[in-house]
């Protein structure tokens, strides 16, 4: 894996990586979730919690909201991990 500095080329890899077809389709379906959540009341804007998926969009999984919770940001951006910091 190649790992780009802090820079604008970085910057322009990301976009690149962003602008892609599967992307765009990826986080319209997150966007989807969220606001389906606020409509329900569940979350607010600027409360700091996150929208997951229990069972993620690429394994079958739905924006149903029975497929939706809500989580603080650092228990769904994280993932157990082994004693070397590897993922479990």
């Amino acid at each position: 894996m190649v790992t780009l500095p802090n820079t604008k080329a970085r910057q322009r890899a990301q976009a690149k990586y962003n602008s892609k077809p599967e992307q765009i389709k990826k986080r319209a379906e997150r966007n989807k979730a969220r606001a389906a959540m606020v409509k329900a009341g569940k979350v607010h804007k600027g409360d700091g919690k996150d929208v997951d998926h229990k069972k993620p969009l690429a394994k079958g999984g739905s924006n149903s909201t029975s497929n939706l919770r809500v989580r603080s940001k650092s228990s769904n951006r994280s993932f157990a991990r082994t004693k070397s910091a590897g993922m479990k």
